[in-house]
C-alpha cells in the first residue's frame, strides 16, 4: 500500500501541543496540495484563515462575547497557530450548498493530514460560537461565508506512550443497495 494509507491510519488527534508551529510559508505548502480536494465545477468554496498571537486573542474576546462571558476565552491560546476553515459558497445551478460544504470540510480534513504527516500536532475544534455573529465579524465573514470550525496546530508533545484511535470496523458501515422489488 502507499505512503497515504499509512498516514491516514497513524493520524490522530493531539488536544495538547507544543508552541513551535509550522511557518506561513510551510503552511501555503501544504494548503496548496489540500485544494486538490474532489470539487464539482472547480468552485473552490473555502478559504482559510491564519490565525496567530494577537489574532488569537481577538478570537478569545469574540467567543467570550458569544457566549456572554466578560473574560476572554482559553481555548484560542490551545496552540500557537489556528487554521480557521471557511466554507464560501458561490452560486452555483449543478452546485447545491451541502456539496460546497462538503469540499471545504475536505480541504480541512486533507490540510490536517498533512500537517500531522508532516509532523505537526493538529486538532479540529468547533462550538457553538462558530455561528455566532462576534466570532463571524472577527473573522471578517461575508454573507455567503459560514465558519466550520479550527484546526488548531502545534508541535508534537514527547509522550510516554504512543496514542492510537482504534480502526473503523469496516463491514459495519459498507453495505450494497437493496435488491430491487419485484412488481407485481
Amino acid at each position: 500500500m502507499t505512503g497515504a494509507l499509512e498516514a491516514v491510519r497513524a493520524r490522530r488527534s493531539w488536544s495538547k501541543v507544543t508552541d513551535e508551529a509550522p511557518t506561513h510559508i510551510e503552511l501555503l505548502t501544504l494548503v496548496s496540495a489540500a485544494g486538490r480536494v474532489a470539487d464539482h465545477s472547480s468552485l473552490r468554496p473555502w478559504r482559510l484563515i491564519e490565525l496567530r498571537g494577537a489574532d488569537r486573542e481577538r478570537l478569545a474576546q469574540a467567543i467570550a462575547k458569544a457566549e456572554g462571558d466578560k473574560s476572554p476565552s482559553s481555548k484560542p491560546m490551545r496552540a500557537p497557530l489556528l487554521i480557521a476553515v471557511v466554507a464560501s459558497y458561490r452560486k452555483s445551478e449543478k452546485v447545491p450548498r451541502w456539496e460546497q460544504e462538503a469540499v471545504a470540510s475536505g480541504v480541512a480534513h486533507v490540510l490536517s493530514l498533512l500537517l500531522d504527516e508532516a509532523g505537526w500536532g493538529v486538532i479540529w475544534r468547533t462550538g457553538r460560537y462558530t455561528r455566532s455573529k462576534p466570532v463571524a465579524k472577527a473573522h471578517g465573514l461575508e454573507k455567503n461565508e459560514e465558519l466550520l470550525g479550527w484546526l488548531y496546530v502545534g508541535g508534537k508533545p514527547v509522550r510516554s506512550r504512543p496514542g492510537r484511535r482504534k480502526g473503523v470496523e469496516a463491514r459495519r458501515h459498507v453495505s450494497r443497495m437493496p435488491r430491487a422489488k419485484k412488481q407485481d
